[in-house]
């Protein structure tokens, strides 16, 4: 089992705790980037640089999932849609696509803000297809409930239940709600799954793990989890989809392609979000 500590990281205005990728640990299945967002909370009239302004991705899906708070996403296939608690906004980058974050509802009441922000490399089959974006209200992600543990299953198939997220490679993606006593283990049906520790702590071998941490297994592992305190836990894993390059915001399996993305973004040739056209990320 590896560990993986979150790295704070200042975007203006907020922190995120950089989880993937690591030195050691660029991967878990095809999910090569975790972000944690906050927990922070924002006083009404938070500046407007403290938003994601419009910026590009490509080869991957990106996935949003919040504790607390809301943002609302905007991107170049005509989306504009807010995300809240408990739900998922999925979005396809394939060959292309642009998007903006706002905090639109915390500029204007305040509150926190919490959550998740995870990339899945698409298999290279897949990488140069359509752009696309979904949204999920809480009624879509089925939800198990075992020994105390709740979970919501974000992506994918595990514990006999699947998501009705479109994904392009065998993976599962959930959030766990632990009361204090409470144990469970991981899917055992993946080649490489993890563990994030997004809120309490739990027990894993006698060791224990506050928020921050990242639990790496190894295939076969022994996975059981026991809460020392109240938990809340993402769950993720799947099949390797093969080395993967990210730079900035790209994510390919040839570096020619990333450098192809750098000059488009750099030309203007990539479309900004229709609803959100004013302004954009400049590539350092």
């Amino acid at each position: 089992m590896d560990v993986i500590e979150q790295r704070r990281r200042d975007l203006g205005g907020f922190e995120v705790g950089r989880v993937l990728p690591y030195t050691r640990r660029h991967m878990v299945g095809p999910f090569i980037f975790f972000d944690h967002i906050g927990p922070v909370s924002f006083e009404p009239g938070i500046p407007k640089t403290v938003d994601v302004r419009p910026h590009p991705h490509i080869g991957l899906a990106t996935v949003t999932y919040l504790f607390a708070g809301e943002i609302m996403h905007r991107d170049s296939v005509g989306a504009q849609q807010a995300i809240e608690p408990n739900e998922v906004n999925w979005m396809i980058a394939g060959r292309g696509i642009t998007h903006s974050e706002r905090f639109e509802k915390a500029r204007r009441e305040g509150g926190p803000m919490h959550g998740i922000q995870a990339w899945i490399a698409l298999p290279t089959e897949h990488e140069e297809t359509e752009p696309s974006f979904a949204h999920y209200g809480a009624r879509d992600l089925p939800l198990h409930e075992a020994g105390g543990a709740r979970l919501r299953l974000l992506a994918g198939a595990a514990f006999g239940l699947r998501a009705a997220v479109r994904t392009h490679s065998p993976l599962f993606y959930a959030h766990w709600e632990l009361p204090a006593g409470a144990k469970t283990a991981l899917p055992a049906d993946y080649s490489e799954r993890a563990l994030y520790v997004a809120a309490g702590e739990i027990e894993v071998r006698g060791q224990r793990f506050g928020a921050g941490k990242m639990l790496v297994f190894e295939r076969g592992e022994d996975t059981s989890i026991a809460a020392t305190q109240s938990a809340t836990l993402m769950a993720l894993g799947g099949e390797p989809v093969g080395e993967r390059f990210i730079e900035w915001n790209f994510v390919s399996s040839t570096k020619a392609r990333i450098d192809q993305a750098k000059a488009d973004w750099r030309a203007g040739r990539m479309k900004l979000p229709d609803f959100d056209n004013q302004e954009f990320i400049p590539l350092a």
